[in-house]
């Protein structure tokens, strides 16, 4: 399984199409097999569910996403985690646990407008 994380500096990143770049994390039997950094190839609609899935991410994980992108992941069978705050390592260890507590999206701002600062 590949996981994306949304990705600002160390801490995951409040909007999942603004963020600087993704934390990509192949984890087998509970661990983590590989993990590298992308930076964001764009903020495209409809682009980043394509690009991702073509990676072989399965699951994304970030502060806030819109619910059009959450319908264009879940239409290539990617789940999304929103309403994720905190480090990067410290998210990673959490979903590894089975602790990762996942809630409402972060993102407010009228979707198909971007005025969040992001």
């Amino acid at each position: 399984m590949k996981i994306a994380i949304a990705t600002d500096g160390e801490m995951v990143a409040p909007h999942f199409g603004r963020c600087d770049a993704y934390t990509l994390v192949e984890v087998s039997d509970g661990r983590v097999k590989e993990r590298n950094t992308i930076e964001n190839a764009g903020h495209e609609p409809g682009f980043l569910p394509v690009y991702l899935a073509n990676l072989g991410v399965s699951c994304i994980v970030a502060g806030g996403m819109g619910p059009k992108a959450q319908s264009l992941f879940a239409e290539r069978g990617i789940q999304t985690l929103t309403g994720v705050t905190g480090r990067v390592d410290d998210v990673l260890d959490d979903y590894l646990t089975g602790a990762l507590k996942p809630g409402d999206s972060l993102c407010e701002h009228p979707h198909g407008q971007h005025n969040c600062g992001h």
